[in-house]
């Protein structure tokens, strides 16, 4: 897996990335009441805002961690937004996406990496 600072992670299935949010966000967040996910076939920009979520505390975007198409959204989380609290690094996953370059993963930070970045 891969971390970006604005702490998503990104996993890398066949030619696709699965991305969502880290433990750490989702505990920050505190209890999510509320997620919009983006439209499939949607094509993003890096830092492109394509996932708004609601918490108990407060209201966050999720920015496009690269260029690419969404291929699939999570649909089970705009009926059950909890789930991410639940399990933010597996199956709470936000979208999947494809994209152009796979070498700007190499950019990112791995798990030792981001772990020392939220400290």
């Amino acid at each position: 897996m891969k971390f970006t600072e604005e702490h998503e992670w990104l996993r890398v299935e066949g030619d696709e990335v699965v991305v969502g949010i880290t433990a750490h966000a989702a505990e920050q967040l505190g209890d999510v009441v509320f997620i919009e996910l983006p439209d499939e076939g949607q094509t993003v920009s890096k830092d492109d805002e394509i996932v708004v979520i609601e918490s108990v505390k407060a209201a966050s975007d999720i920015l496009a961690p690269l260029d690419g198409e969404i291929t699939e959204v999570n649909e089970a989380l705009v009926e059950e937004p909890g789930k991410v609290n639940d399990d933010p690094e597996g199956d709470a996953w936000f979208f999947k996406m494809k994209i152009e370059d796979m070498s700007a993963l190499d950019d990112m930070m791995d798990e030792a990496a981001y772990k020392d970045y939220i400290g």
